[in-house]
């Protein structure tokens, strides 16, 4: 059965979940378009933050690319997240942003201070005059890890999260590939989708 996502875009959107939850596939279709009932996809910008390190991440990336198809540009921007925002915005285009967990790992890996990137990145979205949609992992579902840095990771992600969800305009938690709204508030400002 497929099921109605919410549409038209407001200016900000997270999509949250676990491990192969439909996030992506559900951020894919609300960017596009085809969430709204098109046939055709509009123009979508895709800012991966994911880099192949190894074969199955390659391969990974090949298929969001496959899935995704022609309609879409994409850049990749393991850490240059809100730059690439700012220089990617177009009345008109939806930005997907997949995804901020990565990019949060990307950003403990380089040693980056995760509190000021995250204002930096919620910045960068507030004026934008397109909408953004963001995926991002809910990993603090789970058992406590048993080692400090997979511990301060879990916390940091799920600040993160918490932060970009109060700035957010929508909230969706994927679900079994279902979508579930937690947060939706009335578009205060011309989303351009």
């Amino acid at each position: 059965m497929e099921h109605t996502p919410f549409y038209p875009l407001p200016p900000l959107t997270l999509v949250l979940g676990g491990a192969r939850a439909g996030k992506s596939v559900y951020a894919e279709r609300l960017a596009s378009g085809l969430a709204a009932g098109s046939t055709v996809p509009k123009p979508a910008l895709y800012v991966a933050t994911a880099e192949a390190g190894d074969m199955e991440m390659a391969a990974r990336i090949l298929a969001h690319r496959q899935r995704r198809g022609p309609s879409w540009t994409t850049v990749e921007v393991p850490l240059a997240v809100p730059e690439a925002l700012r220089e990617g915005a177009q009345q008109g285009r939806a930005i997907l942003l997949d995804c901020l967990t990565l990019w949060l790992s990307n950003l403990l890996h380089a040693g980056h201070d995760v509190d000021e990137a995250g204002d930096q990145l919620l910045e960068a979205v507030h004026d934008l005059p397109c909408p953004v949609i963001m995926v991002a992992n809910e990993v603090g579902l789970g058992i406590v890890p048993d080692n400090a840095l997979a511990r301060r990771f879990r916390d940091d992600a799920g600040r993160l999260n918490m932060r970009v969800a109060a700035a957010a305009d929508r909230v969706v938690l994927m679900s079994a590939g279902l979508p579930l709204l937690l947060k939706d508030r009335p578009v205060a400002r011309e989303s351009g989708a």
